[in-house]
């Protein structure tokens, strides 16, 4: 499941604390992150290790999404392919835009914690949280405005195309948002912050980068 990936991810963070004690792993302040990448719990397994993990998920999770692109471009070059373009709804715009600015809130989040200002962090966290899921919301809506103008799944091979691109990110990017509620409502003591933060934020790029490279795909591809 691509929420899953992420959920055992911050699971695997959730085996330990940071080695500078209680004080640096449930503060998430910038001074306990110097010692978010030690042995956390005696397993022997340093805090950078589930980042290198989140590293080779991601990997996984572009092959996935490459594997389709190249089945895109194939069929759509296929003679007699039946391939019939449809407009794009203009409410992706809209969607693209919010995922963008989610990564800048992001980024404004993990700078707050670096600052130790948990309010800061927090705030910025659930701003970047409701954008994700504004995102999914508006995506709904897309597929809902296509519905409504008689493009479904089975129409052609662009609308199958369009449905499952978008459909597989906002899978994945639903368990970017489960992550993130994760988060910042975790009990503190079963994970170390900086190093969650890290890993979701990576995913969250990454989720934002892909939407951004499929978008175009669709928009410029028909």
């Amino acid at each position: 499941m691509p929420g899953s990936t992420v959920a055992d991810e911050i699971e695997l963070i959730g085996t330990g604390r940071g080695g500078g004690g209680a004080s640096s792993g449930d503060d998430g302040n910038a001074g306990g992150g110097g010692d978010d990448w030690k042995d956390s719990s005696g397993s022997g397994v340093p805090q950078r290790a589930y980042v290198t993990g989140m590293t080779i998920a991601l990997g996984g999770v572009l092959m996935f999404f490459m594997a389709l692109v190249s089945a895109y471009i194939v069929r759509k070059d296929m003679p007699n392919s039946a391939w019939v373009p449809f407009n794009i709804p203009r409410i992706l715009w809209l969607n693209t835009a919010i995922l963008i600015a989610s990564s800048f809130t992001l980024a404004r989040s993990r700078s707050r914690l670096l600052a130790s200002d948990d309010a800061g962090f927090r705030h910025w966290w659930g701003v970047t949280t409701i954008l994700g899921i504004f995102f999914l919301i508006g995506q709904v809506i897309a597929w809902r405005q296509l519905a409504a103008a008689g493009v479904f799944l089975a129409t052609n091979p662009a609308s199958s195309f369009f449905y499952v691109f978008t459909a597989a990110h906002g899978l994945h990017l639903l368990g970017g948002v489960l992550a993130l509620l994760y988060v910042a409502f975790r009990p503190t003591h079963k994970l170390t912050k900086s190093t969650a933060t890290e890993v979701v934020s990576m995913y969250w790029h990454f989720m934002d980068g892909l939407w951004v490279f499929l978008f175009l795909l669709l928009l410029l591809g028909r």
